[in-house]
Formats: C-alpha cells, sequence, structure tokens
C-alpha cells in the first residue's frame, strides 16, 4: 500500500510503534480556533508538555480583539517552546511606554494604547527552532530555518537560516536563482499524493525532477 500523508484535518497526526498518537504533536489548522491566526494546511508544532490551548501557547499576547494578525503557511514546523509576540507593543514614541490604558478600562481611544502593528507573516515550509522568538511584525520567507532560541524581527529573505539574539543570516540555503525557482514551482500548493510521490526531489535537492514532477 503506498505511503499517504495525513489529512491535514487531523490534530494528533504522528502514530507510534505501538499505535497510540504522540500527544505533543499536532497539526495547527485544526487545533487553532482564533479570529487572529490564519493556518496553512500541514503546519506543525510540538511541545513536550501539550498546552490545553495553543493559540495561547504560541501566542499568549495575541486576543482575540487584538488589531494584528499571525499568517502560516503551509508545512511550517515548529519546535518547543517558540513564541510569537505578535500583540505584545507599548508606545515607544512618546516619554514613557508604560501601557496606562489597560490599567484604566482598555479604552481603544487612550493616548497610551499603541498603533495597529502589521502582523506577523510566516511563509511556507518554514522551520523555527526551539525556544525561537518572534517578533511582532515579522515577515518570514519561504523556506527559511530559524535557528534555536534566534530573536526574530523584520524581513527574513526566502530560504535563509537565520540565527541569534537579533537574528542574523548566518547563510542562504539555495542560491537566488533556485530560491526563485522554488517559489515559482510551489510543490507546497501540490495536491497531498503528487508531493509525496515527489519525496525524493523535495528532499534530495533535485530541482530538474522537482520541475519534472510537477502536476
Amino acid at each position: 500500500m503506498p505511503a499517504r500523508l495525513a489529512s491535514p484535518d487531523v490534530t494528533h497526526p504522528v502514530r507510534l510503534p505501538d499505535g497510540s498518537v504522540h500527544a505533543g504533536t499536532v497539526f495547527l489548522k485544526p487545533v487553532i480556533d482564533h479570529p487572529r491566526w490564519e493556518i496553512g494546511d500541514y503546519s506543525y508544532a510540538s511541545a513536550h508538555h501539550p498546552p490545553g490551548d495553543w493559540a495561547m501557547h504560541l501566542a499568549p499576547y495575541l486576543y482575540p480583539m487584538s488589531a494584528e494578525t499571525i499568517t502560516l503557511g503551509k508545512f511550517c514546523q515548529i519546535a518547543d517552546g517558540v513564541q510569537f509576540l505578535e500583540g505584545a507593543n507599548h508606545r515607544r514614541d512618546g516619554f514613557s511606554t508604560f501601557p496606562f490604558m489597560t490599567f484604566s478600562g482598555f479604552d481603544p481611544d487612550s493616548p497610551s494604547m499603541p498603533r495597529p502593528g502589521p502582523g506577523t507573516v510566516v511563509g511556507h515550509d518554514v522551520w523555527i527552532g526551539t525556544g525561537a522568538r518572534i517578533l511582532p511584525g515579522a515577515r518570514i520567507g519561504t523556506g527559511v530555518i530559524i535557528g534555536a532560541s534566534a530573536v526574530v524581527g523584520g524581513t527574513v529573505p526566502p530560504y535563509s537560516v537565520v540565527a541569534g539574539n537579533p537574528a542574523r543570516i548566518v547563510r542562504r540555503r539555495v542560491s537566488g536563482e533556485v530560491a526563485e525557482a522554488l517559489l515559482d514551482i510551489a510543490w507546497w500548493d501540490w495536491p497531498p499524493e503528487a508531493i509525496l510521490a515527489a519525496e525524493a526531489q523535495i528532499c534530495g535537492a533535485d530541482l530538474d525532477g522537482l520541475r519534472a514532477a510537477a502536476p
């Protein structure tokens, strides 16, 4: 019987050898019901101690009434301890950063209320390492690898490897020409059976073979 990808609508997609599910790994789309999140198929997160609320676990400052959003592409991989800091903003253009509105009734017209930020956008097939922090408004390109404990802000080009605090580009995974080709091929949008059939080409960096495998 040919291998099949688990349905992106399954909560626990990893089956252990004894037939039980791995409770600490979830596809995020079926477990996060939050108006400020947009999540692509097959993106998953793992935790050594699975939380009851994955949205709060990953983005503790992003509330349903927040103005900001988090957009996560397909096939992203989020390790234990990652946090998105979207929504954790104070005004910093005046003489004080103190959030007076928090302690006086959350008046949206309060002078200390920060302006809405641009939101966080993560591309497809992004691997975010253990304990990384994603700062508000980050733009992380497709195919990026984020090192453990990195603090990432700003714009990260596709197929870069970043690490450190503040995160800096360590290297590019592929040339600019190959990155453009991969973005054009967009294998993450293929049907699941076509993706799995091209697993060797995707994981083996066979660009010509991947082009030939396109459905």
